[in-house]
């Protein structure tokens, strides 16, 4: 028999009671912590408890949230749990008077980052009445990111609320310092307090082989990077035995960036940047052709055309669109009718799925916009198929509350199929979905575990990766996995150097509370 949650401060039979969530919330309120769960294991309603008992206590709870879709859903959610509560949502585009109002008034204030960053720094208001500080997303708290700003303005409970953190320890360790986290409490699946939650989620990695077009146009692509990299290594600027990734040609950008910086404006130091340039443009069409296919490859050689003949030409792209072996490359673009097997294979794969189960919902995640408008238009053409794209808002693409329109008619049904660019893998609602598809793998384990976690939540759940045989998919699959594996690790002994270093609260004047009034 289900049990809910009984506290004074939410409202009766609305939060199912699950232990895990009730050790974890139990922590946050003893020490300042870093709670990292799978997506759709409820890292809100710990944040829900925290929040709770913090108001029952006469403390107001700020919670701030990277975008707009995901404080608008944490104003429902919260909305539509707690009691006696006075909650408020601000942004950017509020005048800051009113911003000043609404953080006087409400009990919870949920906003942006940004805003509250740029008040708290202009001493519009500050937090002293603040007895929890809730950062959604906290794998962002790195840099200049507004989180950190709000962190030093802290002096009451800091909570982060994040699927992964990553894999790199210096990383986590500057997320922790930033935002004061002294603790991190991580469950996963296989844990046996979080086990009997989780539905199944069964991956499958499915592997296509590019037609002759394809690889004919990769092979000459890779020939010209191949010689710009051989440039390069005569320059002394790249090691030969090196390989030729996008990540070492930055980091050779970068140096001779930083050598002009020093006033070194030899012909040496800006030929160096137009052969690196004309690199990391080569190697983009490369994995564009590969793993994505050839109409966004298309665009974007009609980009690098465009950028040669507008006014301030680029001189890398000039150089690129002379070569006569580009501008062949160009006209077998054109000319080839072939598109990537992926395509075939994902629209297979959606028509079974909506053939054996009509009420299914599936979530496509593709890395570019180009992509994605291509599968919109394949898909749409499949009989029962209701498709819509899910996309940022620059460059004419989604407003933020048309995204929030866009996920409501995904769960309501009105759309079955979601063809989503990294827009939609963090943070936002979307349960219910039957089958995930990854058009691509993604080297980040950030972003694998979030777009994984879009399936599974409310039943069983399948994850398809496609992956192209040959090319770099098959090393960002592995980078992926390698780095997830590598996560908990890491995690764990940077707790136990916590543990040792970490005696007391973070920062004076800091009271946590010790009681906690959960009924069950």
């Amino acid at each position: 028999m289900r049990t809910y949650l009984s506290h004074p401060k939410i409202v009766p039979d609305t939060v199912e009671e699950r232990k895990y969530q009730i050790a974890m919330a139990e922590g946050c309120l003893k020490r300042d912590t870093l709670i990292i769960l799978p997506t759709g294991l409820g890292k809100t309603v710990v944040a829900l408890m925290v929040a709770a008992e913090v108001l029952a206590k006469g403390r107001k709870v700020l919670i701030t949230a990277p975008t707009k879709p995901l404080v608008d859903q944490h104003c429902m959610t919260f909305g539509r749990w707690l009691k006696d509560v006075d909650i408020s949502a601000i942004n950017g585009n509020m005048a800051p008077e009113r911003r000043c109002r609404i953080v006087e008034d409400s009990d919870m204030v949920i906003s942006t980052p940004q805003a509250i960053a740029n008040d708290l720094e202009n001493g519009r208001y500050d937090l002293s009445k603040f007895g929890l500080v809730i950062y959604d997303e906290a794998h962002r708290g790195v840099g200049n990111y507004a989180f950190v700003k709000i962190a030093e303005y802290n002096t009451g409970i800091s909570m982060g609320m994040t699927a992964s953190p990553g894999s790199e320890y210096k990383k986590i360790v500057e997320i922790c310092h930033n935002l004061s986290f002294v603790h991190i409490d991580m469950r996963t699946d296989m844990d046996p307090d979080v086990s009997p939650y989780v539905f199944d989620t069964f991956i499958k990695r499915m592997y296509v082989n590019l037609p002759k077009d394809i690889t004919d146009i990769s092979r000459r692509l890779r020939m010209l990077v191949d010689e710009y990299a051989n440039d390069l290594a005569r320059m002394g600027l790249m090691s030969a035995n090196r390989p030729i990734t996008t990540s070492y040609l930055l980091q050779i950008g970068s140096m001779l960036q930083s050598r002009l910086r020093n006033r070194e404006r030899s012909n040496y130091v800006y030929r160096g940047l137009v052969v690196q340039s004309i690199c990391v443009k080569l190697l983009h069409a490369v994995g564009l052709v590969e793993t994505q296919g050839v109409t966004p490859l298309r665009k974007y050689l009609n980009k690098l055309l465009d950028e040669a003949a507008g006014e301030k030409p680029s001189k890398s792209s000039a150089e690129i669109v002379n070569r006569e072996e580009f501008r062949s490359i160009v006209r077998s673009v054109r000319d080839t009718k072939v598109e990537h097997p992926k395509i075939s294979r994902i629209m297979s794969l959606v028509s079974q799925r909506l053939d054996s189960g009509p009420d299914s919902r599936i979530m496509i995640f593709a890395q570019y916009r180009d992509t994605c408008e291509l599968l919109v238009e394949k898909l749409s053409c499949i009989h029962g198929v209701n498709v819509e794209k899910l996309i940022g808002q620059s460059k004419g693409g989604l407003k933020q509350k048309e995204q929030i329109q866009l996920l409501e008619r995904f769960r309501n049904g009105e759309c079955n199929t979601l063809v989503s660019t990294s827009v939609g893998e963090e943070g936002l609602d979307i349960s219910g979905t039957d089958m995930v598809i990854f058009y691509e793998p993604v080297p980040s384990e950030i972003r694998t575990i979030q777009r994984r976690g879009r399936t599974g939540r409310k039943n069983d759940g399948d994850v398809a990766v496609l992956i192209a045989a040959n090319t770099m998919d098959e090393a960002f699959e592995k980078s992926s996995a390698e780095k997830e594996e590598k996560m908990r690790e890491r995690l764990d002994k940077l707790n136990h150097e916590l543990a040792k270093t970490i005696t007391g609260p973070a920062r004076k004047g800091q009271t946590y509370l010790d009681s906690f009034s959960f009924d069950g």
